[in-house]
């Protein structure tokens, strides 16, 4: 058998393996497929399966060659692996199978559940190794007819595959006997096509999986290989490339795509073609012709691939430098190509998406329509083309829920203007794998962007440069906007350039974006719930009986209504504990004891009016009782007790306040015995759970809708719902002591008594260990040596470990009921990190693919890539050594984080990472009151869209608007300077701003004073004088400063446009 299909050496639950072999069929899959096969046998006896009585398939010897045949379909279809040399009879209560010893005893597996599904005998006919098998075929020749006879036929219809030639010895053999019989043959591959035609969940997942891989293929490396070949002008051949695609394919881990090697094949070899010289069939060959890439060039790239013998594909074409010829076929193309896509819905015609590309064309561009290809794709499962389901204007079959289409359409040898011989002709191709299902139709390789834009490269830039103001097409179409520009021929635009203009555009972008928000009186606020305390009032007696016999007139404590029972007038009067603030203990000299308890009263700065006060508004409080005893042991466990009892109820109301404001969840489903749980034990738990005992590790369980951790403590289990998990992380321990599974969530859960969003499972990879010898130990001591290489093993294990759980919980993810969750494990890109102080210490801060993340120190920062609005970086400057990032989120009701501290080497870096992941950020050269700027736009976002929404951010633009006009100044821009008032926080809020300018001022003053040549004596002298007039020389600094700021603050407009740059106040 084919050894690279599907195989496994376990059996598990629904499998059957033979003994000895590493092969495993799936039970489950065998019989829902052979029910459908003989029911679909029995409803299109007549018109598909060409009345036969019995079906035979000959599955032929094994070759290196791909091939798609119907009889090798048919075994992985209904078995899993491709049986070579075998021959398979299907009869109405027989299938006689003729193989070897070693087939047969992989085949002995599903004798019982063919009996079970469908009532048939399997019956087996070993070969001997150095047989014929002739008299075997006899065999089962007298089978089929003692079948017919008892049916009352006297000359049987076997149904075989016609196109199929027989290759080996015993498929020639057999072939030879069939014929020479006088039974009547007829050709079943139209019932094998139709069989195949719908596709089962099972099937279009394994689908999808190949989908994925041909498409990160396409996106992570034939891309990025293709730019930098062109960019550094290299020299490649188009069967190079072929070969090295090829081997991305077979190991999908290149291309950070989590399947198993295994399981995965090419469907044909990758297809690169250029120069003039194109073959729009998948049958075509990669050349060893040069990669062309000149002036109004194209580049055709076509990639299959399989997982688990299911196909997809994709192909896309590139433009380089393009003429208005090749632009205009691109875009017509492309849209004919989403007409066929939009055609392809459950009960219209196959003709009719064909027809829907035809229309395109003869619409937009009629002089094309003899260049368009005659078919617009096939089926695709299995085989690669299936051929019963061609797209062309002929075929009359009904699209179905469950169908699998390659859409590929082109145009074929179109001439282009360009003079050069190799460029003359050229042809266009887009292909993309498609799913019917019922409500929509899914592009599963839609990850490839076929934008012209994406498309399109641009190199002569000499020539944009010579026609600057050439202007777009005057009927209203945009110009073609290139992807990116990759080289020049005299010279190179530097990264920081290019990093500019695309800032630009971000920035007009975010700006519309921004203004739509406003506009739309949202700015996509969270979550911004507040958690209202509901508990039940706290009751110690509902009735006088409840209350313990009177013992002594000295202080009780009631642990179990928890209560505190004062004597009071000779009576016992119990307090809730709750309603107890504070308890002390003192002596005097004449060793006298005083416990002093103080009371929550309604109406105290810490103790606000609550229900209960307002019901009974006329109520006289206690606020304070003393009491004296000469037993200091009795006063002192007196308040042990109270401060006890009191840490407890007030811990479980909290508890039980935090958990009144949790978001309810679905209920966790335990895997039953036909899914076992994906399990990784010996973890341990951030935030840990509360209580005093010793921590122990616990597992963590992936169910089937979400995980459970659980320690041998009953109480010590955490659930969290794939549905609420917003963010899954991986981060392998390298430089660090630890590696982790970090789970972001959307709404809190409850970790023990802590309420939390993010939860975090860690492995310490290595023990902490602190050398008391004293002397150091050499670098070659052996002992150190070893100890080293097991602290490694250790660490490449546990990784290994987590990372095996991680694979298969993402292809658990990859489940169609998970679809719409989004879900697979992201992990930290070490190599984009950088160190920075997001809360009270510097910590390691690393980007993800969707998130920037710090997940070793506590408290965790995760902040979401999509919820940010822009980037500021402050204190940007020559001579600084760090900086500092604002991050300003969407929701502008939410603080802005800033992580401080970045050192300056950081900052290109940083800037690169934010601009490939297309987010504006701007430059400043102090640190802004982000808090009153926000305020200024959720209170006038009318005044902020007007002027110029977030470019007054912008240095260059402030700067060059500040040389040309005083007015340019007088759009929007938030207040720097608070106007005086007498509340202490408004002049707190802008100290910080307005001293920076007052140092400014001061240095300014200093240097016109040094100009004059004046004594310290003087300039000591004329200080005093100045201090008389203005008031009391003895002032404190705070005095001086908030008269400093205010007549800072009315001078403003005429001082500060002679002496400091306009930026400096919007900068503020």
């Amino acid at each position: 058998m084919a050894d690279h299909r599907n195989g496994s050496g376990q059996a598990a639950n629904g499998k059957a393996s033979a003994a000895g072999t590493g092969y495993s069929i799936d039970l489950n899959a065998f019989q829902t497929r052979l029910k459908t096969f003989y029911s679909h046998w029995d409803e299109h006896k007549t018109d598909l399966w060409g009345s036969s009585d019995a079906i035979a398939v000959a599955c032929p010897p094994p070759s290196e060659d791909l091939r798609y045949l119907k009889s090798i379909a048919l075994n992985l279809w209904l078995l899993g692996f491709e049986f070579p040399e075998t021959i398979m009879v299907f009869m109405k209560k027989q299938i006689h199978i003729l193989c070897s010893q070693k087939k047969a005893s992989i085949l002995e597996s599903v004798k019982k559940s063919a009996k079970e599904a469908v009532g048939v005998e399997i019956v087996l006919h070993v070969k001997p190794k150095n047989d014929d098998g002739t008299p075997l075929m006899d065999t089962i020749f007298r089978a089929i007819r003692a079948q017919a006879k008892s049916d009352g036929c006297d000359t049987p219809t076997v149904g075989y595959i016609s196109r199929e030639a027989p290759e080996g010895k015993l498929l020639e053999t057999w072939a030879e006997k069939l014929k020479s019989t006088k039974f009547h043959l007829s050709d079943v591959a139209n019932g094998l096509s139709s069989l195949f035609v719908a596709k089962s969940n099972e099937e279009l997942t394994s689908i999808k999986r190949a989908a994925y891989l041909t498409t990160s293929v396409m996106k992570n490396f034939i891309v990025p290989k293709l730019e930098n070949v062109i960019d550094e002008e290299k020299k490649v051949s188009h069967s190079t490339l072929m070969e090295d695609t090829e081997k991305v394919i077979l190991e999908p881990s290149k291309v950070n795509c989590k399947l198993k090697a295994e399981n995965v094949d090419i469907c044909y070899p990758p297809i690169f073609q250029s120069g003039g010289e194109f073959d729009l069939r998948p049958s075509a060959v990669s050349n060893d012709e040069l990669l062309h890439y000149d002036s109004a060039s194209v580049i055709l790239c076509a990639v299959g691939a399989r997982y688990k013998s299911y196909c997809s594909n994709i192909a896309r074409t590139f433009l380089i430098d393009a003429d208005p010829l090749q632009s205009r076929a691109y875009g017509v193309l492309l849209k004919a190509h989403e007409a066929v896509i939009g055609s392809l819905r459950p009960g219209n015609n196959l003709s009719a998406a064909y027809q829907a590309a035809v229309s395109v064309v003869e619409n937009d561009a009629p002089d094309l329509i003899s260049y368009l290809t005659k078919s617009a794709g096939t089926g695709i499962g299995i085989e690669f083309r299936e051929s019963g389901l061609n797209l062309n204007a002929k075929n009359e079959q009904i699209v179905k829920e469950g169908m699998v289409f390659n859409v590929s359409l082109g145009f074929q040898n179109l001439q282009s203007e360009s003079s050069k011989s190799k460029s003359k002709q050229f042809s266009l191709l887009l292909a993309d794998t498609v799913i019917i299902n019922k409500d929509k139709t899914e592009v599963v390789t839609s990850m490839s962007s076929k934008a012209l834009k994406d498309v399109a490269y641009s190199f002569n830039e000499d020539e944009e440069e010579e026609n600057p103001s050439a202007k777009p097409d005057t009927n209203g179409a945009e110009p073609m906007v290139s992807k990116t520009t990759l080289r020049s021929d005299n010279h190179e635009i530097s990264k920081e350039e290019l990093r500019r203009q695309h800032q630009a555009e971000l920035a007009r972008q975010k700006n519309e974006e921004t203004a739509r928000r406003l506009a739309g009186g949202g700015n996509e606020a969270g979550d911004n719930r507040s958690s209202v305390r509901t508990s039940a009032e706290l009751v110690a007696y509902k009735n006088i009986n409840d209350l313990p016999p009177p013992r002594e007139m000295m202080i009780q404590i009631d642990q179990k209504n928890e209560a505190v029972l004062l004597p009071i007038n000779g009576s016992m009067v119990p307090f809730h504990v709750a309603f107890i603030r504070t308890v002390s203990s003192q002596q005097d000299t004449n060793r006298n004891c005083y416990i002093r308890i103080i009371f929550n009263v309604p109406g105290t700065p810490f103790s606000p009016h609550d229900s209960n006060s307002m019901k009974f508004q006329g109520s006289i409080y206690l606020k304070e009782a003393s009491f004296r005893s000469k037993d200091s042991r009795h006063i002192s466990e007196v308040v042990q007790s109270i401060k006890t009892l009191r840490r407890q109820v007030v811990a479980r109301e909290s508890e039980r306040a935090e958990r009144a404001t949790l978001v309810t969840q679905e209920k966790l489903q335990l895997a039953n015995n036909r899914f076992k749980p994906i399990r990784l034990s010996d973890l341990w738990i951030r935030p840990a759970f509360g209580g005093r005992g010793r921590k122990i590790p616990g597992t963590l369980e992936a169910h089937v809708n979400g995980f459970r951790y659980s320690t041998t403590r009953q109480d010590e289990r955490v659930d969290i719902m794939f549905a609420n998990i917003k963010h899954a992380f991986f981060q392998p321990a390298e430089n660090e002591m630890i590696t982790l599974l970090h789970f972001h969530l959307h709404n809190h859960i409850m970790v023990g008594n802590k309420k939390t969003k993010d939860v975090q499972f860690y492995v310490e990879v290595m023990d902490m260990v602190q050398n008391v010898g004293g002397g150091k130990r050499s670098a070659y001591d052996p002992d150190e040596l070893e100890e080293e290489q097991r602290e490694r093993d250790r660490k490449n294990k546990i990784n290994v470990e987590f990372q095996t759980f991680v694979n298969r919980v993402n292809d658990l993810w990859g489940q169609p009921q998970f679809n719409g969750l989004d879900l697979e494990f992201d992990q930290p890109l070490r190599e984009l990190g950088f160190p920075g102080v997001p809360h009270k210490s510097s910590v390691f801060i690393v980007p993800t693919s969707a998130c920037l993340v710090e997940l070793i120190e506590t408290p965790f920062l995760v902040v979401t890539l999509g919820e940010i609005e822009i980037v500021n970086l402050e204190r940007v400057g020559l001579g600084q050594k760090n900086f500092d990032m604002t991050i300003v989120f969407k929701d502008f009701k939410r603080d802005v984080l800033r992580i401080d501290s970045i050192p300056s080497t950081s900052l290109d870096g940083i800037k690169e990472w934010l601009d490939t992941t297309d987010i504006k950020y701007y430059e400043s050269r102090l640190n802004l009151n982000w808090r009153q700027i926000l305020k200024t736009i959720t209170d006038d976002p009318q005044s902020f869209i007007e002027g110029g929404g977030w470019e007054f951010l912008n240095l260059e633009a402030t700067d060059s608007e500040s040389e040309n006009s005083e007015e340019s100044d007088k759009g929007y821009e938030p207040s720097d300077v608070e106007p005086e008032s007498d509340s202490e926080d408004d002049a707190s809020d802008s100290e910080s701003l307005v001293e920076s300018e007052d140092d400014d001022d001061e240095d300014s003053e200093e240097d016109s004073e040094e100009e004059k040549g004046k004594t310290w004596e003087e300039l000591e002298r004329e200080a005093s004088n100045a201090d008389r007039e203005k008031g009391n020389e003895s002032d404190s600094e705070e005095d001086r400063k908030r008269r400093k700021a205010k007549s800072f603050g009315k001078s403003r407009g005429a001082s500060l446009s002679s002496s400091m740059p306009k930026r400096a106040k919007l900068r503020r």
